[in-house]
């Protein structure tokens, strides 16, 4: 049986891709170049599928959430809110999982940030 490899991209409408991108590229350093292509760091993936009436997502009509590994959680949160984006206050802590914050990206996308343990 063929098997995927990885997560070979992922794609979001926007109203002003040009700013959306900048905002991934200046806000949470998204190193990717002209054509969108990012060598990321090898490490742990997630797939899940979540009921369909959750509100983990932020709004029901959001219908996947994108997920960025970082280093450092309460660094990252930080950079993002002296750059004036919407930071939810909570976090989460899963025992063996890791550290999760999240951030609504200028096009009303909830991303969730992930510190692995």
């Amino acid at each position: 049986m063929e098997r995927v490899l990885g997560i070979g991209g992922y794609f979001l409408r926007a109203a002003d891709p040009a700013a959306l991108t900048a905002w991934y590229r200046d806000g949470l350093g998204l190193d990717i170049d002209d054509h969108g292509l990012w060598h990321q760091q090898a490490g742990p993936t997630v797939f899940a599928a979540f009921e369909s009436g959750t509100d983990y997502f932020g709004s029901r009509t959001q219908q996947t959430m994108l997920n960025f590994r970082v280093r450092d959680l309460d660094a990252m949160l930080a950079q993002l809110r002296a750059a004036g984006a919407d930071v939810a206050e909570e976090t989460q802590d899963m025992d063996g999982i890791g550290r999760f914050g999240w951030v609504t990206d200028p096009e009303g996308n909830r991303i969730e940030l992930w510190q692995p343990a």
